[in-house]
């Protein structure tokens, strides 16, 4: 099939097949993605970012748990590149590695909240009375607690590590994701499709996993993106407080943390995590609004 043929095919205004509209509404949202220039420059450092961290045993130059204290505080150079922290360990590498600890622990919170949030808003929103009821007053508990408190408070009671926090983090990151779901599910529960699922004799459960939960889907995957920016802080700030990634586990934020009292003397040891901090955070928010603008019809 050639490329002239297949974005024919993609494109064609009447298609023949469910799978052919399916494939041609993602093309267009793709096409739509790729013509915000933010949101591209969001998605390739994404992309980037993940790519590193993952390929971190083949890029890294040096071993990010070895001492070397004849180095120590070492300028960027060519030998090490991003230079060396107050042990003499090379940061490039840790930066690396420090990218494994960090975004997976996004990654695992978002697997954790994104079904939560979901379940918990689609369930209230479809039922309604007193479900609803119960279900948005546990949602309240938690939206009363600001989030990195809320998170500080359940490491303490557990004890400081990746696990504590990324469970921590996925207890305070879920309501407004439920409150999503809710107000997304309140305005197709009424509708012609889902009255005649109804009288085919369908379950509730059924309608709410097959019709209602894909219906909120693309408003939360942008939510979600757009959220992601402060996850990776919530959890860098965790690992600055002690309570996230313990040492030496090269975590962006427990790096800042041990090297905050070199900031004005040998500011690239800080500095840089500090970098990769902020650039991925800016990264996911330009993507997060070009994704915005591509799956939410109400920004058309």
């Amino acid at each position: 099939m050639s490329a002239a043929f297949s974005q024919a095919w993609l494109l064609d205004e009447t298609p023949a097949s469910r799978s052919q509209a399916a494939w041609g509404r993602r093309y267009r949202a793709w096409l739509d993605l790729r013509s915000n220039p933010l949101a591209m420059i969001g998605l390739v450092v994404v992309v980037a970012f993940v790519f590193m961290s993952l390929a971190a045993p083949l890029l890294a130059t040096h071993d990010p748990g070895v001492q070397d204290l004849t180095n120590r505080l070492a300028k960027p150079s060519a030998a090490h590149w991003f230079g060396t922290d107050e042990l003499g360990r090379d940061i490039y590498s840790r930066i690396l590695y420090g990218g494994r600890v960090t975004l997976g622990m996004v990654i695992a919170v978002v697997l954790l909240v994104a079904p939560l949030g979901l379940a918990v808003g689609c369930i209230a929103g479809y039922f309604g009375g007193i479900v609803d009821r119960i279900l948005m007053r546990v949602t309240d508990v938690f939206l009363a607690f600001p989030r990195l408190i809320l998170a500080l408070a359940f490491v303490a009671a557990l004890k400081p590590g990746v696990e504590s926090a990324v469970l921590a983090i996925a207890l305070t990151a879920w309501p407004p994701y439920a409150r999503l779901a809710r107000a997304e599910t309140m305005t197709v529960r009424n509708s012609d499709f889902i009255a005649a699922c109804r009288l085919t004799g369908a379950p509730a459960g059924r309608i709410v996993l097959r019709h209602i939960a894909p219906l909120c889907v693309p408003s939360l995957v942008v939510r979600i993106t757009l959220d992601m920016s402060s996850i990776i802080i919530t959890a860098a700030s965790l690992g600055f407080l002690g309570m996230g990634a313990q040492p030496p586990s090269p975590e962006w934020g427990a790096m800042i943390a041990t090297a905050k009292r070199f900031i004005f003397e040998q500011w690239w040891v800080p500095t840089i995590p500090g970098l990769a901090i902020f650039m991925a955070s800016l990264a996911f928010n330009f993507l997060g609004d070009g994704l915005r603008d591509v799956l939410d019809p109400k920004q058309r």
